[in-house]
């Protein structure tokens, strides 16, 4: 019997009293299984047969969801989805952060259409004879499904996707399987502006020189909505799918997308956020949980490109954000420039080093919101921060595991609000949450 779901949305039942790992089995299912996989504290087992059906199975929508490792719960219904998001951010707070009641987690924020929401691909890419290939490798494997349409992806990505696949086989385009023994394309990365309908096409080469570049780019430029082609020279041998170098080879240098009434341009490195209607929804919800008034120094830490410091800046005194990425930073300048944020002031350099700095200076943050990658906070920044004690801090988090051993810390200076979740990735087993937590009067011993 499957008890509930774990991290990577696989089925968890017991057998003998050892926790059973069962991908594709949902709780409350009894399912026949056969182990693949013997470890001294757990089990991996292969599901065989189900003999009792979960109310919540639906039929994927995708032909091949059971090969693809891009999505782990299209067989779960959506309400499924969201019940089960919420019970992963539980099962984080329970096993590293006991104290923080369970009642503060809200329900999870989903879409009302949980598909074709991604704006941007980045498949890898094979040929054989003049035929391109590009998709998703096979899970644990290194063999590529060649995809062709993705109930997750924007369908002018894909459309565009296909098409460049068409032009490069027609072209006899060289592709590079192995970067260290053959030259050519790497990845195909498409991304479209969901509010202008640009389109950019970004080739990854581990070559500044393609053959037939200038006919390929000339081709795709005439591509429906196609704004940009760059080439994006990659020559590590790495699972890192972009390179530091980036050369334009046909029309502009950015693509323009605008989320309610702010303009953000592009560039192919820019690190954008891949689910466009949920980021108005999550930046709202960080706006809210800082609950602004206009006079508020505000400090965004891990900034970006700053879309959240630029999101907030309009209801505060003044924003500083920092971030490591000097390409980050450059486009958080010019993104507040475009949209008239002349109270944002963006820096590179580490979270704790530059909060330091500018207390030195004078400037001291009556709200701190943070994004860090999944490791989540240092624990120089998250004792600094404990020090500093600002008034509200905002914790936006994409990984629910390093989240609750952050607040086991945290709140020993802040107390947790409340945890928003919210479901940026439908389809998949990845959840975001935004927390808000709020200064102690007495800090916790």
């Amino acid at each position: 019997t499957i008890k509930r779901l774990g991290i990577n949305g696989e089925g968890i039942g017991y057998f003998k009293r050892k926790i059973t790992f069962v991908k594709g089995a949902l709780p409350g299912e009894v399912i026949v299984a056969q182990v693949t996989d013997i470890n001294p504290k757990y089990l991996q087992a292969k599901m065989v047969k189900i003999r009792e059906k979960s109310n919540e199975r639906v039929k994927p929508k995708c032909n091949v969801f059971d090969l693809c490792g891009g999505c782990q719960l299209q067989h779960l219904s959506y309400r499924g989805q969201l019940k089960y998001k919420k019970q992963i951010v539980e099962d984080a707070l329970t096993k590293y952060a006991p104290h923080v009641k369970l009642d503060k987690i809200k329900d999870v924020k989903g879409m009302h259409n949980p598909y074709t929401y991604r704006n941007k691909n980045q498949f890898p890419v094979e040929k054989t004879g003049r035929k391109v290939r590009a998709g998703l490798y096979k899970e644990h494997s290194n063999t590529l499904i060649d995809l062709h349409e993705c109930i997750v992806q924007d369908n002018r990505t894909m459309h565009t996707t296909n098409e460049v696949k068409k032009i490069m086989s027609e072209l006899n385009i060289d592709a590079c399987k192995n970067p260290m023994r053959e030259k050519g394309v790497r990845h195909i990365v498409t991304r479209v502006a969901l509010a202008t309908g640009e389109i950019q096409v970004v080739f990854v080469t581990n070559t500044r020189h393609l053959k037939k570049q200038d006919l390929l780019a000339e081709r795709v430029m005439r591509l429906a909505g196609v704004k940009s082609v760059a080439l994006n020279i990659n020559t590590e041998k790495t699972s890192i799918v972009m390179g530091d170098e980036t050369i334009v080879i046909a029309g502009e240098e950015t693509i323009r997308e605008q989320l309610q009434d702010h303009i953000y341009d592009l560039s192919a490195e820019s690190f954008f956020q891949l689910n466009p209607r949920q980021t108005v929804v999550l930046y709202n919800e960080v706006r809210d949980a800082a609950a602004l008034t206009g006079k508020e120094n505000v400090v965004d830490a891990f900034c970006g490109t700053g879309t959240i410091g630029i999101w907030l800046a309009d209801n505060a005194g003044e924003v500083r954000g920092m971030d490591t990425n000097e390409d980050g930073i450059v486009n958080a300048i010019y993104n507040a420039t475009l949209n008239g944020a002349d109270n944002c002031k963006f820096e590179v350099g580490d979270a704790s080093e530059k909060l330091n700095e500018w207390i030195e200076e004078g400037f001291y943050p009556d709200v701190i919101t943070v994004d860090p990658p999944r490791t989540g906070l240092s624990e120089a920044t998250i004792k600094l921060i404990n020090e500093i004690k600002p008034k509200t801090f905002v914790y936006t988090s994409c990984n629910p595991s390093t989240l609750a051993k952050d607040l086991a810390h945290l709140t020993k200076a802040f107390q947790v609000e409340y945890i928003q979740p919210v479901d940026m990735f439908p389809q998949t087993a990845q959840v975001e949450a935004v927390v808000k937590l709020t200064r102690k009067r007495k800090l916790r011993k």
